[in-house]
């Protein structure tokens, strides 16, 4: 990620800039401690859902540890001074487990052979490496088969008996938490409950259970265990969409290119897929689907442009994107909003889901390289 700055008030764009709001990230991070009434751990993966180093803000804000997918992602939380169990749940056998148990990074494992190359490193270095069990409830992805648990448990036991394993947690996850009405979280629930005493009755005591992500969390269908799992929702995401307290922190703008005005009748884009029925003004955004606009957004995104929204037209393309301004002829410079939190009539995160037919999660993790964060930090005042 490019280096944060912070923003001038009277800043003229000179290229794309993505905004991040750690404000409203923290009053997020705020109503999930309230919720879990201090059990939260803050999901960071994926440089924290494409919003960046936020997870300092977090910690101060009552998330009381970390999660992430990589282990690198762990060792980089890590190297940053942060001093709370940190969890790392997608690794291949062959990641750099020295670091993750010297560096105390809290390690998932679902199967006998990542749980063996944990150990075998942990023997090495004359350690305990810190796991967490992950069982799987019925999404055949990540975590332990039901017809696996009972070796993995019997593993980690003797892992646990010669010294080299620490089994402080079990974990699992849900399918259809967005639905809270929906039968299979029943089904789910009972197999974390089973796995559970199944992992007690063969002599491991994990300090933790945890099961529910933003969606289990704010319906409260996966609320009564140690610890949720809170990625999405701190960054203003509610799959289950009952939840009117939380805020998007992200803000994309750009500077327009160019502008012009054209007749009717005339193609905008590859394919000449858009023809304008009338006279009309066009304006040129330096933004494409290299830099997360999604192509199947077309024909169908808007932007905010002078407190108006406008239609984006024609294809998006790889760097370029066209909007339809109407009557009004834009000067080159001039700022066009792409999405925002909503309070000024702009875009949201959820309104281009909707329209490239996908889930805000990919909208925000989406954003090129190309496009400069700005972290807009909140000051925060020493007590009196």
């Amino acid at each position: 990620m490019p280096n944060a700055s912070q923003p001038r008030a009277d800043a003229v764009l000179s290229a794309p800039e993505l905004r991040v709001d750690e404000e409203a990230i923290r009053a997020n991070v705020r109503y999930f401690s309230r919720l879990t009434r201090g059990r939260l751990m803050a999901v960071m993966k994926a440089d924290a859902f494409g919003h960046g180093p936020v997870a300092s803000a977090a910690i101060e804000e009552g998330a009381t540890a970390l999660g992430v997918a990589s282990l690198d992602e762990a060792l980089t939380l890590r190297r940053c001074g942060l001093d709370v169990p940190i969890l790392s749940w997608l690794n291949p056998v062959g990641a750099d487990f020295a670091s993750a148990v010297s560096q105390r990074i809290d390690l998932g494992v679902s199967s006998a052979d990542a749980l063996q190359a944990v150990v075998r490193v942990a023997h090495r270095l004359g350690h305990r490496a810190r796991l967490h069990l992950h069982a799987d409830l019925g999404m055949s992805r990540d975590g332990a088969p039901a017809s696996e648990w009972r070796s993995l448990c019997e593993l980690a036991r003797m892992a646990e008996r010669q010294g080299y394993a620490q089994v402080v947690g079990i974990m699992g996850h849900m399918s259809c938490a967005d639905r809270p009405n929906d039968p299979q979280n029943l089904r789910e629930r009972l197999r974390f409950d089973a796995a559970v005493r199944s992992a007690r009755r063969r002599g491991l005591a994990p300090a933790v259970t945890h099961l529910a992500a933003t969606a289990a969390t704010i319906t409260g269908i996966g609320g009564d265990h140690d610890l949720h799992r809170v990625g999405a929702g701190l960054y203003g995401i509610d799959p289950s969409r009952t939840s009117s307290e939380l805020r998007f922190a992200l803000s994309l703008r750009a500077p327009v290119i160019s502008a012009r005005r054209v007749g009717a009748h005339v193609s905008v884009g590859y394919g000449a897929r858009f023809i304008t029925d009338r006279p009309t003004h066009l304006a040129l955004l330096p933004l494409g689907y290299a830099d997360g606009l999604p192509r199947a957004a077309s024909h169908r995104a808007e932007v905010l442009v002078r407190g108006r929204r406008r239609p984006i037209v024609g294809l998006i393309s790889m760097d370029m994107a066209v909007i339809d301004t109407g009557d009004d002829f834009l000067t080159p410079g001039e700022t066009v909003t792409v999405f925002g939190p909503g309070d000024q009539g702009e875009p949201t995160v959820a309104d281009w889901a909707r329209w490239s037919e996908t889930i805000e999660h990919e909208i925000v993790t989406r954003i090129g390289a190309r496009v400069s964060r700005v972290q807009r930090r909140t000051q925060r005042k020493e007590p009196e």
